[in-house]
């Protein structure tokens, strides 16, 4: 009998832990996609290829998103084209080069508390860095968005150049390669895993970020070209979101646009995934 209780008490407590775990699961599963359901069901009958394919007209009333969806990839691509070399390089710094502990640790502690900022915080030093000095335009939120996602990038990398073997760089040095070789050739295909989920978690981010833009891209509608665009204000479809929803009270095109949002990361994902693969593969050979 002493020895069945303690047993049979740790039996009940294990079966009530992974309960309580799968019911966790269960619950968070079932709200995502609930939302999403949700947010499709409501967004997807109201989206026709004219809303797609041109500029709103205040004139006619027509609801047009194209320069919207342009902007949101005109500053999806600027961020990624500062983020991931800054972001990527300091991770590189920071687990290959840094000797120093204290700086390392400095370093990641100011990165963990730039992640935690909230993002209208970024938006007004954004305001007041990128907007006075260079205008409001979507290269201005953009150099907002690297700041905000700076720690994404580069914790992520981090942790995945940690993953990478020492016996791998040591098989290396002692073929003749140099440090740089050794991480472009060695270390840095072995972690690409890390840098493409940093991007992922980027993209996400700055596709559902309104409050900092609000303050340094603005909210006009017009189309430009890449470049004329980095320069001119212009809505990205969350901002376009909100301005709908909030400003004019119009939730049809708002559930529209957040139905967009949510499938424009699906689509984003399912690249980076194939392209994930594609470096396994060529690393496998």
């Amino acid at each position: 009998m002493r020895n069945t209780r303690p047993r049979l008490s740790r039996r009940i407590y294990a079966i009530a832990v992974s309960t309580a775990m799968y019911l966790s699961t269960a619950l968070t599963v079932t709200l995502a996609i609930s939302l999403m359901i949700y947010v499709l069901a409501q967004g997807i009958p109201h989206i026709t290829w004219e809303m797609l394919s041109t500029a709103p007209s205040y004139i006619g009333k027509r609801v047009g998103i194209l320069p919207d969806i342009l902007n949101t990839l005109y500053i999806v691509l600027a961020t990624l084209a500062f983020v991931i070399p800054l972001g990527v390089g300091a991770a590189i710094y920071l687990n290959e080069y840094a000797t120093n502990k204290r700086i390392v640790q400095t370093i990641e502690y100011a990165t963990e508390t730039l992640a935690g900022i909230p993002s209208i915080i970024f938006g007004l030093v954004g305001m007041l860095l990128f907007s006075n000095t260079i205008g409001t335009s979507l290269l201005a939120g953009a150099l907002t968005l690297v700041i905000m996602n700076l720690p994404t990038v580069i914790r992520s990398t981090q942790e995945s150049l940690k993953s990478v073997p020492q016996s791998y760089r040591e098989g290396a040095f002692g073929l003749g390669a140099g440090k740089w070789r050794t991480i472009r050739t060695v270390v840095l295909p072995q972690a690409i895993d890390g840098v493409i989920t940093g991007c992922i978690l980027s993209v996400g981010r700055i596709l559902g970020e309104s409050a900092a833009l609000l303050f340094t891209a603005g909210f006009a509608h017009t189309v430009h070209g890449f470049f004329d665009s980095l320069h001119s204000p212009g809505a990205t479809l969350s901002v376009s979101l909100y301005v709908y929803a909030k400003e004019n009270g119009d939730f049809t095109v708002a559930f529209a646009l957040g139905a967009l949002l949510l499938i424009l990361p699906l689509i984003i994902n399912g690249i980076a995934t194939q392209t994930g693969r594609y470096f396994e593969r060529k690393r496998a050979v």
